[in-house]
């Protein structure tokens, strides 16, 4: 792996506040937001950070339907990263 420590730890942070109030009581249009601010993320984190959390997958954290799983997915393949 190429990426850097900081880079991983920021993503982690940032995904790991979001998905607490995503996961928590918050309101469909708080979902929403918290979605698009994940994929805007999404589109300017560190692209080969992205392409080892995605596996490639273009979609992911930017779908509606898909969005619990990837992000579940991407805190756990990041905390994995930082264990290393």
């Amino acid at each position: 792996m190429m990426t850097d420590r900081n880079s991983i730890e920021q993503a982690f942070c940032f995904f790991h506040q979001k998905w607490r109030v995503y996961s928590g009581k918050s309101s469909e249009a708080q979902k929403d937001d918290i979605e698009f601010a994940i994929s805007s993320y999404a589109d300017r984190m560190n692209p080969e950070l992205f392409k080892e959390i995605s596996g490639g997958d273009q979609s992911f954290l930017r779908e509606h339907a898909g969005f619990e799983h990837d992000i579940t997915e991407a805190l756990r393949k990041l905390e994995a990263m930082m264990e290393v």
